[in-house]
């Protein structure tokens, strides 16, 4: 059967959907370094489109510069109750190396506090962001540490406004309109899960309440999920065609197969379901130690994994246990390959992704998870990158 030529948009569903393309597609699944060079998202877009890439349109778009209190979770704005009052200062405290930011959420269910050292790389001055990886390792309390937090955090994760929905709406339509004039995928998202207990509760925090408070760890879960459906709904709703959930932090680093099955599947084949009875493709982003999961990713109704990450999952394993039923999105490590490898290494990983991963269906091209450096050896990798697919593809 001979394939005609393809848009990328007609490709890159091709491939999520496990049907045959024209050719491969290589689509970067988060390219820091690019977007930080780049006026705005659709330079960002443009760029990436006259590199050859079959690169997605994201809404709401995200511009280079981002600077607010969810940063770490691209999409809809986070906001909060308008009765909530939040205080912030600066303590000196003895034994501690570090001033400490502290950082109250008053509400009418109570008063949530966080107490983060100010390091020198600390990037946001004497202000605590909500939701930011920055957080975790530096916190002195924590935002959650208790059953009872839950209440007064209910207030911190309202519905999307009426007002920041039309906002959403008004900012993708210039983006769809150029997704449909140029053929391109239209991704939207994301959602969110675990990671953000690991935002406000802490990593080593989330796995202990996993345990020491089942109860609470689920109700916690369903908090967000009930929070993230609301999202969920307002994206689906703008005609998407690939809705993208983050989930680094939902691997088997923090649970167990059977803890993950318990708090974490439900949640997923829901949100999944949900995405498909709107039209939309559902992918999930979660990019180590998850091995023993990818059957229960397929009955979940994941569309697409993104983050296949060569130096953390059996790929060859990966694509004979579940290759014909979901979609693999990566192949390529972004930081010991592109960013630091030789020519010879990021051609001998491409190489091996197209040879491991791209047989009969069901693959795009990527490095994992990112490419943040703009040195020069770094961009020609890039370079190297594409022209080393674009000679398989022929």
């Amino acid at each position: 059967m001979t394939i005609t030529h393809m848009t990328s948009r007609e490709r890159m569903l091709a491939a999520i959907e496990r049907r045959e393309p024209d050719h491969i597609p290589c689509s970067f699944m988060i390219f820091g370094a690019l977007k930080s060079r780049s006026r705005d998202y659709k330079d960002f877009i443009t760029k990436q489109v006259e590199m050859g890439l079959d690169t997605f349109v994201q809404i709401p778009p995200r511009p280079p510069v981002v600077v607010n209190d969810y940063y770490n979770l691209h999409g809809l704005p986070v906001s909060y109750d308008p009765r909530v009052k939040i205080i912030e200062w600066v303590e000196r405290i003895q034994g501690e190396e570090w001033p400490i930011m502290v950082k109250e959420y008053q509400t009418p269910a109570g008063t949530l506090r966080a107490e983060v050292r100010q390091t020198d790389d600390w990037r946001w001055r004497d202000h605590v962001p909500f939701l930011d990886d920055y957080i975790i390792p530096r916190s002195r309390k924590f935002l959650v540490t208790q059953p009872s937090d839950l209440e007064p955090l209910r207030y911190l994760l309202v519905p999307t406004t009426p007002e920041e929905v039309a906002t959403f709406e008004a900012e993708s339509k210039p983006f769809q309109t150029l997704a449909k004039y140029q053929g391109l995928l239209v991704a939207g998202g994301w959602g969110v899960g675990a990671d953000l207990i690991g935002w406000i509760c802490g990593l080593e925090n989330m796995v202990f309440l996993s345990y020491d408070s089942p109860t609470a760890f689920q109700d916690l879960l369903e908090l967000i999920a009930t929070w993230n459906r609301s999202r969920m709904e307002v994206v689906l709703n703008a005609g998407i065609d690939l809705y993208i959930k983050r989930a680094w932090y939902e691997n088997l680093d923090f649970f167990t197969p059977n803890s993950w099955t318990k708090y974490i599947f439900p949640i997923l084949k829901a949100e999944t379901s949900l995405a498909h009875e709107r039209g939309a493709k559902f992918g999930y982003v979660i990019t180590s130690n998850c091995m023993p999961l990818l059957e229960k990713f397929v009955e979940a109704g994941v569309d697409v994994l993104i983050g296949v990450d060569p130096h953390r999952w059996n790929v060859e394993e990966t694509k004979q246990r579940v290759g014909d039923r979901i979609c693999l999105w990566g192949g390529i490590n972004g930081y010991l390959t592109v960013e630091m490898g030789s020519e010879e290494e990021v051609r001998a990983e491409v190489q091996r992704a197209m040879h491991v991963l791209a047989p009969g269906s069901g693959f795009i091209l990527s490095p994992v998870d990112n490419v943040r450096e703009g040195t020069k050896q770094a961009t020609n990798n890039v370079g190297i990158l594409i022209d080393e697919w674009q000679r398989l593809i022929k």
